[in-house]
């Protein structure tokens, strides 16, 4: 339009007959469309009949027309932006699923170098759940001031590291750390000077938000944090925020097979650590999942039960259907097996090796993991305690006790989908009101009892406080006891 309004205000261009890139009617709008009046003079001059001038106008609108549509054609494909390139940018691959909205970037080069790429932001969303920073420069963490001060850096930006972002609840309990510009880009930030220097990439992670629930340990932290850092190859320095002192005891096996260095606890660390690398947030795939084609090593759940078995020394690659051990998780309040020991003593007659056992925080976490690996069937009600299923051999089967109210979409998203990437057999054992501890707190036509999923449309906490928090199970034995030879049928 900038080009039309110019060729207006010059309608001498338009008498020249210069070539221009435009349409004809930018001529004819800034009142050029008439002929000189020495030819228009000398026309009436000649003799013609009534109808000639009519047949030469129209004739002129036609040719007039014609050219308008030969210039446009020419301005359009000179000028305007084709929405098909004939090729195509190569760095750029935008991939798109359910539970991703970021884009991958095809990089090349030595290993680990997959994290940065100058082409795109520092901070970008990996998935919908989670945010990467990444910079390359003279970078100086300054932990105990929660500041990272970086050079080149284009602005000052700010993040979480903690791969629940969608999550306000928990994103509450994740410390914020600013990244601050120094050097050309900002003269006026003065950074403090190195204390202690590092040779290696830094990747920073934060233990707070659900952390200290089993469930949300590995789905929102150590999954996603295998996923970032295994292609490193043990050249990488965590810093860990919102540290707790027994949540990192209890995973030091794990984090020292996936870095050569000790974990520092950046919060109360009162060094400047100084690196030429680092990585802020770790990438979530899918709940307790990996998808080998974004992870930057192609890296696989199966790759991460093999890491789990090196660190915490598990001997049993595959299940047996031979004297088969069964392992319980029992609850101490909420979703309790309340005939725990009458289950026990039922599949003891079904030949089985019965273990009954109750995890929590402070659970030995390598001797509950090789009790888990030594179980051929692991069974328990909808919890964390499940978790426990990256411990399990290989074709062991687990068995989810689902409570009453509708939960299937639950046990599916939880336990049903990640089983499947561990190469562990699934089965649900789905509780009925008759077996609910729900049936004694309200009469059989209350409205939690009879329609359990508009219960579902008032949201989490509703779902969490009427079927969760209240109910306990009291399993059918025989049906258990069905439930037991099936789950021996599916053992190699």
């Amino acid at each position: 339009m900038a080009e039309l309004g110019r060729i207006n205000e010059d309608p001498a261009r338009c008498r020249s007959g210069a070539e221009l890139p435009r349409p004809l009617s930018a001529c004819f709008a800034s009142g050029q469309d008439k002929p000189p009046r020495r030819a228009a003079t000398a026309a009436m001059k000649q003799p013609r009949s009534r109808q000639e001038p009519r047949r030469m106008g129209n004739s002129a609108m036609v040719i007039t027309m014609l050219l308008s549509l030969c210039v446009l054609t020419f301005i359009k494909a000179r000028y305007c932006t084709t929405p098909y390139p004939n090729k195509p940018a190569p760095l750029l691959e935008v991939e798109i699923d359910d539970d991703y909205d970021g884009s991958r970037y095809k990089i090349s080069g030595p290993i680990g170098e997959e994290d940065f790429d100058p082409s795109r932001p520092t901070c970008y969303n990996t998935s919908k759940r989670s945010e990467q920073c990444a910079a390359v420069g003279d970078i100086r963490v300054d932990g105990n001031h929660s500041k990272i001060y970086i050079s080149p850096l284009d602005k000052e930006w700010r993040t979480k590291p903690y791969a629940r972002r969608h999550d306000a609840v928990a994103m509450d309990d994740v410390r914020e750390f600013a990244l601050l510009p120094f050097g050309v880009s900002n003269e006026t930030v003065i950074p403090p000077l190195c204390t202690r220097n590092h040779s290696v990439p830094a990747f920073l992670f934060s233990s707070g938000g659900f952390a200290g629930n089993l469930y949300h340990d590995y789905t929102d932290v150590l999954v996603p944090l295998f996923t970032s850092t295994h292609h490193f190859g043990g050249e990488v320095q965590f810093l860990l925020t919102d540290i707790k002192d027994w949540w990192l005891d209890k995973f030091t096996p794990l984090f020292r097979h996936l870095s050569n260095y000790d974990v520092i606890d950046v919060d109360n660390d009162q060094e400047v650590h100084c690196f030429p690398r680092i990585v802020i947030g770790s990438t979530f795939h899918r709940a307790m999942g990996i998808d080998a084609t974004r992870s930057p090593g192609g890296e696989t759940v199966a790759d991460f039960k093999r890491l789990l078995r090196r660190a915490f020394h598990l001997k049993r690659d595959v299940a047996s259907h031979h004297k088969p051990r069964l392992l319980i998780i029992s609850r101490k309040s909420s979703r309790r097996f309340l005939n725990e020991r009458a289950m026990a003593h039922a599949a003891a007659l079904a030949r089985f090796d019965v273990r009954i056992a109750e995890p929590d925080n402070h659970t030995d976490m390598p001797n509950f993991a090789r009790l888990v690996n030594s179980a051929d069937v692991m069974m328990g009600v909808h919890g964390a305690g499940l978790t426990n299923m990256v411990f399990l051999p290989s074709r062991a089967v687990l068995v989810q006790v689902v409570p009453f109210g509708g939960l299937e979409w639950l046990s599916r998203v939880t336990f049903k989908d990640p089983a499947k990437d561990m190469d562990v057999t699934y089965m649900e054992y789905n509780v009925s009101l008759e077996e609910s501890s729900l049936k004694n707190l309200y009469p059989k036509d209350h409205f939690y009892l009879q329609h359990p999923y508009d219960v579902h449309k008032k949201g989490w906490d509703a779902i969490k406080t009427v079927y969760l928090d209240k109910q306990s199970v009291t399993l059918n034995l025989t049906k258990f006891a069905h439930t037991l030879e099936h789950a021996r049928s599916l053992l190699p």
